[in-house]
């Protein structure tokens, strides 16, 4: 799989060119075009500003393109995502007021509600560019389980990650009807370690399918609250990328809904997060 045009909402704020750079160096990577959207006045002095931000970020000659638009900011660029036909769009993360961690703002939300490509949240973007070294995939089932888990290996190849996490959640459900009330703890332990091993083995078989030789991989079973546990684990794991499938749209009017366990991830950001929306991978 394969994102061949790249797009960056891109604001006159004190990331913008970090993000660029970051933008930049995810194009070739992936031997992407590159177009940025600026929703605000078309003016020589903004567009100069632009250009003089790519000639700073890019070093070496990159395609880019510059799109201005006026309006809602969600509204304009979920519009220059469907026109571009962008495959994948990068965006910042917002930092909480007076704390550490980031969440996805508003405009952000509304974007990964609608849009129709994947989306890249960085939370801290640098001019020297993020290296993704330990990336950690939610492997829950969806239409979009193989393609999270192929984009995190061949990610992980092209940063030449220390780990690739894929994480599973153990159905509680399934784990409490399959033990009785009058089972003993020895069973009861026994009951959990073979559902815990169907996991495991559901991941491998997916895992089969899709090229990961080279890469260090860990399939991590976790139970309880499903979004605690994934962004609590990210954060142990020191994870650079945290990669989710986004959920489908239910009606085209209405967007996404969220499952909860998401929701709690985007409002208290453990790292950067890729959300892949199949329908716009490119496959290769």
């Amino acid at each position: 799989m394969n994102f061949q045009r790249i797009g960056l909402a891109i604001a006159f704020s004190p990331t913008a060119h970090a993000i660029l750079a970051e933008a930049v160096k995810i194009a070739r990577q992936f031997n992407a075009s590159l177009a940025l959207v600026h929703v605000g006045l078309k003016s020589d002095e903004n567009q100069a500003k632009i250009k003089q931000m790519i000639i700073g970020a890019a070093g070496d000659p990159v395609q880019v393109s510059i799109l201005f638009r006026k309006g809602n900011p969600a509204d304009e660029i979920l519009k220059f995502c469907k026109e571009e036909k962008i495959d994948l769009l990068i965006a910042g993360a917002l930092k909480k007021e007076n704390l550490i961690g980031h969440y996805i703002g508003t405009t952000a939300r509304n974007i990964m509600r609608k849009a129709n490509c994947s989306l890249l949240m960085i939370t801290t973007p640098a001019v020297a560019s993020t290296s993704f070294k330990n990336i950690v995939v939610n492997a829950e089932d969806s239409a979009y389980i193989q393609d999270a888990i192929g984009i995190a290996c061949q990610l992980g190849k092209l940063h030449h990650a220390q780990w690739i996490h894929i994480v599973r959640e153990l159905k509680l459900l399934s784990l409490s009807l399959s033990a009785s009330d009058q089972c003993t703890e020895e069973e009861y332990e026994l009951t959990k370690q073979n559902l815990v091993r169907e996991e495991i083995t559901k991941v491998e078989e997916m895992l089969s399918r899709i090229p990961h030789e080279g890469l260090k991989i860990n399939i991590k079973v976790v139970a309880g609250k499903s979004g605690f546990e994934l962004s609590k684990f990210a954060e142990r794991k020191h994870a650079d990328l945290l990669i989710v499938g986004a959920p489908p749209r239910k009606f085209s009017i209405f967007g996404r809904a969220f499952p909860r366990d998401l929701e709690y991830v985007f409002a208290d950001l453990p790292c950067n997060l890729l959300m892949i929306n199949l329908k716009e991978v490119t496959r290769g």
